[in-house]
């Protein structure tokens, strides 16, 4: 992990960065929004305010975060799909070509938790069985609250072979970690990857293969 920074240095000067695709998954009202925002916005949410504020995601928006990895510029597009069910063949959709998905529940939500099963098998039909995931259980700052404890979270991690955490996107907790995580462990794969050419289009982004390492 101690290759990925932000992404605002000179390294890699001169060569497009590559571009890495991440969605996140996961039912409505769960705090995908506000995990997103939390992490690509500096300073928002404010520390305090109620991540409730953001409105539910209506079809598909994405946001995107520049990092460092090893001195190579990297592009992360990280898509904020919809829970709701009427919107599940338009989210799903969009999971192939990822690279990395961030699946998450609400730890006060029970029906959140048990649905991990089955958005991991919609990870897996659309997007293959290589692609790396990570698991958030959303709003641990509602401890009291809370239905689902902590090791229900870390076991079905480990019963997938993923990484876990417990985050808050109010309290801005293990939300950098996380992403930093998938981020690395998507490079260290030294796999065929994208670069960004700048031309982003929300179907499809202009781009040419490149084995990057």
């Amino acid at each position: 992990m101690a290759g990925l920074r932000q992404g605002h240095g000179q390294g890699g000067e001169g060569k497009p960065p590559l571009l890495v695709k991440i969605v996140m998954a996961g039912e409505s009202c769960v705090g995908k929004t506000s995990i997103v925002r939390r992490y690509t916005e500096s300073g928002s949410p404010h520390a305090g305010a109620p991540t409730s504020s953001y409105l539910a995601t209506i079809g598909i928006d994405f946001k995107i975060k520049p990092v460092m990895f090893n001195d190579t510029r990297v592009k992360l597009q990280i898509w904020d799909t919809a829970g709701q069910e009427r919107f599940h063949t338009l989210s799903t959709s969009y999971f192939r070509g990822a690279q990395g998905f961030v699946l998450v529940y609400d730890i006060t939500n029970l029906d959140s938790f048990q649905s991990i099963t089955s958005w991991m098998r919609d990870i897996h039909e659309k997007a293959g069985d290589e692609v790396d995931v990570i698991l958030l259980g959303n709003k641990c700052d509602k401890e009291s609250e809370r239905v689902v404890p902590k090791q229900k979270g870390e076991k079905l991690a480990w019963e997938h072979g993923i990484p876990f955490f417990e985050t808050s996107a109010k309290d801005n907790l293990n939300i950098e970690d996380a992403f930093s995580i998938l981020t690395t462990e998507i490079l260290e794969k030294k796999s065929c990857v994208l670069y960004d050419l700048d031309v982003v289009a929300l179907n499809e982004s202009k781009k040419r293969p490149c084995c990057a390492f």
